[in-house]
């Protein structure tokens, strides 16, 4: 990876991760975004993150994403940002944002292919982590 990469704080990559997986389809639904603001007030990971800040990281995952490249920027600021033991937590909230609307359109899908390239996750981890949110937004 290249050395020049901009980083951010993990919380912020974290985010970065749920933005882009929200807005992968082109439309940031109300669902998604209120999983975002649930996930950043109740896990232990967001505890010493000030969720004033929320809406400014959102939105400089956004300018960010408004680039040429901007897509394959924002993996890499959340691959170069993130220490490997946050990898799977990444994902694992993209996944549950994907699953806020208990429908997962195309663009989602491949987001979450390339995030977990990016992340080199192994196919045991990236199974375990849908099969649990796919438990956990059951419906019948």
């Amino acid at each position: 990876m290249n050395k020049s990469v901009k980083t951010v704080p993990h919380h912020d990559a974290l985010i970065y991760a749920m933005v882009t997986m929200s807005a992968a389809d082109r439309t940031m639904t109300d669902r998604e975004l209120q999983k975002i603001g649930d996930i950043v007030r109740t896990l232990p990971i967001f505890s010493d993150f000030d969720q004033e800040k929320l809406v400014k990281v959102a939105e400089a995952c956004g300018s960010l994403m408004q680039d040429a490249d901007g897509l394959d920027a924002v993996l890499n600021v959340i691959a170069a940002s993130l220490p490997a033991r946050l990898y799977e937590t990444a994902y694992a909230l993209a996944v549950e944002v994907a699953a806020a609307d208990l429908h997962v359109e195309q663009e989602e899908l491949r987001f979450l292919q390339l995030l977990r390239d990016r992340l080199d996750l192994e196919k045991l981890v990236v199974a375990a982590i849908e099969r649990g949110a796919r438990a956990r937004h059951a419906v019948r």
